[in-house]
């Protein structure tokens, strides 16, 4: 997967994973979100993968990946097929080095927010509704600047990291669908809020 020039790692930054998780739903071949707090001080409420910091502890990103999946949603790690490891991603906002580890969820598990003070919500989307062109489009800054794609699925607007990133594994799968990129609409001034704590 190509890495975009403004997504390459900073050596400084602090290492982190997400788990990019795939499964056989209930409506179909699905990728497990969680929505983040609103009362956090970084990406607060924001759709994201299951992840966070690699602590000295963990055995790589993997690990990483898996513990935080584990903590945040309650998926079981036995349950999971770890397929791949992509290229390392910079988010200069938080100064992380992410690796997102992709898996298959062989065994899926009950799942639900494990720290209510962390995670609001848990939902499995699928790939249907991701790929949908009713649900797409790119947001922007009220002040005109553009941030990128957007995904408005299951009462969540997926925009910011999570959504490049969706945008180029769902591109690298081969699922993408034709959508009008010429589709712009503002953050919403809730969002736009909460964004701007960090």
């Amino acid at each position: 997967m190509p890495v975009p020039p403004m997504l390459r790692p900073a050596s400084p930054a602090r290492a982190a994973a997400v788990l990019i998780l795939f499964g056989e739903g209930p409506d179909g071949p699905d990728v497990l979100l969680t929505e983040r707090a609103a009362t956090l001080n970084k990406h607060a409420g924001q759709p994201a993968f299951p992840g966070g910091r690699i602590d000295p502890e963990d055995d790589g990103p993997v690990a990483a990946a898996l513990r935080e999946a584990w903590e945040e949603a309650g998926v079981e790690p036995a349950g999971v097929d770890v397929l791949c490891s992509l290229p390392e991603l910079y988010l200069p906002r938080s100064e992380h080095r992410v690796t997102p580890v992709a898996g298959w969820w062989r065994e899926p598990s009950d799942v639900a927010p494990g720290h209510p003070g962390e995670v609001a919500a848990v939902a499995r989307v699928p790939i249907d509704e991701l790929v949908d062109p009713a649900n797409r489009m790119m947001v922007r800054h009220p002040s005109g600047i553009k941030l990128g794609p957007a995904f408005h699925v299951r009462d969540m607007l997926v925009w910011g990291f999570t959504a490049t990133l969706l945008t180029q594994v769902l591109e690298a799968g081969g699922w993408n669908r034709p959508w009008d990129t010429g589709r712009i609409e503002d953050l919403p001034p809730e969002i736009l809020n909460l964004a701007s704590r960090g």
